[in-house]
């Protein structure tokens, strides 16, 4: 088995599931592939609120299936097509979806995981989960895209000592950190988890879209430009039944009803 990216949906919640038995979840070349395919389709889908993203059982990803690795490493071409097109591929899917993401992190969340934890919105952890990305033992560096990616959500701190000393590190020092938002006992995380999702599909689903173009554009190269370029058509919501409806139900002193981002 070459492990699964796994689909399935809660109401507004979609639940995103690495699968790759036996091996913690590690990401294999087939998982990659999949994470973009399910990525891309989420984003076209105005029914959901929430992405959840989990491992299976009581790991979220131990990095990439090492397996596989003898078949097309040692050959550059090969080696290239596999970060650029395939890696990059997935987590960039992640990064262009304008749905918020919830990451439910349990256990080991090494290399890949950190990875795609990177391109979540927020990141939920059991105490005793382990961080790293130890590829120093393996004998090669972090594609260049996958480490800015890192540095700039763990911080930079973190991405040398993880990279150049193959630190791992303990849920407690990366929520201390930043990386993390929260960190539960082991048995609350997922309940949690669920709940912050929950609390996020409630909300206004086209105003969350919105921030997370803004984000986006904000981070790109060129930063001045791209907030122009933002600010140009970022208040076309102005008349949107969303925008109308959260201001109405505060003045009115009721909680508000949105509808799916594709009804607005």
């Amino acid at each position: 088995m070459t492990g699964q990216v796994q689909l399935a949906t809660d109401g507004p919640i979609a639940m995103v599931t690495l699968s790759h038995p036996g091996k913690l979840n590690a990401m294999s070349r087939a998982m990659w592939l999949a994470l973009r395919e399910v990525f891309t389709g989420l984003q076209q889908r105005s029914d959901v609120g929430c992405v959840l993203l989990r491992g299976e059982g009581a790991s979220f990803c131990a990095g990439g299936d090492i397996s596989e690795y003898p078949g097309f490493r040692f050959e550059e071409a090969a080696l290239r097509h596999f970060h650029e097109n395939e890696v990059w591929g997935g987590l960039q899917a992640m990064l262009d979806c304008d749905i918020p993401v919830v990451a439910q992190i349990e256990g080991a969340c090494m290399g890949a995981g950190m990875e795609i934890a990177s391109c979540c919105d927020l990141r939920l952890a059991g105490v005793s989960a382990k961080f790293g990305a130890p590829i120093a033992k393996l004998g090669f560096p972090m594609a260049p895209r996958e480490a800015a990616l890192v540095m700039r959500a763990a911080g930079e701190l973190t991405a040398r000592e993880m990279l150049l000393a193959a630190a791992v590190l303990d849920a407690a020092t990366l929520l201390q950190r930043g990386f993390l938002n929260a960190m539960f006992p082991d048995g609350e995380v997922a309940p949690q988890a669920s709940l912050a999702a929950g609390r996020i599909a409630r909300l206004a689903p086209a105003a969350a879209r919105l921030n997370k173009q803004t984000f986006r554009a904000l981070a790109q190269e060129g930063r001045a430009q791209s907030a122009t370029d933002l600010i140009a058509n970022v208040y076309a919501y102005a008349d949107s039944a969303e925008h109308r409806e959260g201001v109405t139900a505060f003045v009115e002193k009721r909680p508000p009803q949105f509808q799916s981002a594709g009804d607005l």
